[in-house]
Formats: C-alpha cells, sequence, structure tokens
C-alpha cells in the first residue's frame, strides 16, 4: 500500500458530481481526464461499492489537454450530462481532442455549440480552478489521488484498498 498522508476531509458541496449507492462510505477522486492513471481508477472504481465524489485536478503542465477537457466536463455538467460524459472521456482516452469531444456530446444528446459556449465561460473555469486550489491546499500532487477518512491515497488504487474502503 502506498505512502499514506493526512488530508483534512472534504465536504460534499452543493453541485458536487457525486454518485453511488447513498449509504456507502464517500471518497473523493482527484483526477485529471487527460491522464491515463486517471482512467485506470475509474475503471477501478467503477465496480467498487463506494459512493465517488469527482474534482477536478487538472494541470496544464502535466497534460496539455486537462483543462480543456475538465471545462468540457463542467460545460457538459451544465447539460445535466457530467457523469456520461465524464465516462466516455475515460472509455475512450485516445480520442481527445475537440472534434472527438464534439462527437461524444452528439452521441450524448447534447447541444454542442452551448457546450463550446459554457466550456469557455468564467463561471466553468472558476469551478475547475476551485477544485485545483482545494486540492493543492491539501497536499495532493499526483492524479489519481483518493481521499477517504482523512487519508491521501495516491495512485490507481488497489483492490485491497477499495475492500478497505467499502468496508469503513
Amino acid at each position: 500500500m502506498p505512502d499514506l498522508r493526512s488530508a483534512a476531509v472534504p465536504d460534499l458541496r452543493a453541485g458536487d458530481h457525486v454518485r453511488g449507492p447513498a449509504g456507502a462510505p464517500l471518497v473523493f477522486f482527484y483526477g485529471d481526464f487527460a491522464c491515463p492513471h486517471c482512467a485506470l481508477a475509474h475503471a477501478r472504481l467503477a465496480g467498487a461499492p463506494l459512493r465517488v465524489a469527482f474534482r477536478h485536478f487538472a494541470l496544464r503542465a502535466k497534460h496539455p489537454r486537462a483543462l480543456a477537457l475538465a471545462h468540457a466536463a463542467e460545460a457538459a455538467a451544465l447539460q445535466e450530462a457530467f457523469w456520461p460524459f465524464h465516462d466516455a472521456l475515460y472509455a475512450d482516452h485516445g480520442s481527445l481532442a475537440d472534434p472527438h469531444l464534439w462527437e461524444r456530446a452528439r452521441r450524448l444528446g447534447l447541444d454542442v455549440e452551448r457546450l463550446e459556449a459554457d466550456r469557455r465561460s468564467a463561471a466553468v473555469a472558476e469551478r475547475v480552478a476551485r477544485d485545483v486550489r482545494e486540492a493543492m491546499r491539501a497536499g495532493i500532487v499526483a492524479t489519481p489521488t483518493l481521499v477517504a477518512g482523512g487519508a491521501l491515497h495516491p495512485g490507481p488504487p488497489a483492490r485491497a484498498l477499495l475492500e478497505a474502503l467499502a468496508a469503513s
């Protein structure tokens, strides 16, 4: 198991992207849609009996498309499609350029023109920036990082970690 650092347990906020059984243990997933390790973490979390809150840790210095993808996901959220868009990004991790984003949006029934306008808005940029600032204050330095029970769990989660978190 990786070295764990302690972190303040984040609070859920209005508008957080959360899914999973209401009574399940809550895990915050700080991720980046351009990160291949995050795609692996997403796949491993998919079958875990956990309640997952996704927060952005998108840094252009690590992945040039990180901010554009985070903004697109938040724009999709404004059309009530954060999780389907999130899943589509991780499902086809090799196709992250704008034409692929527009095609995903069309397949999901989203208004592509609205998505483009919203992803360039100050409100969407601030939403992503808030998540990144919070992650940095919590000591997160890499993606993916799970935060659960006051501990940081960097890297794709192993099955043993997911089982321990689910049992907590």
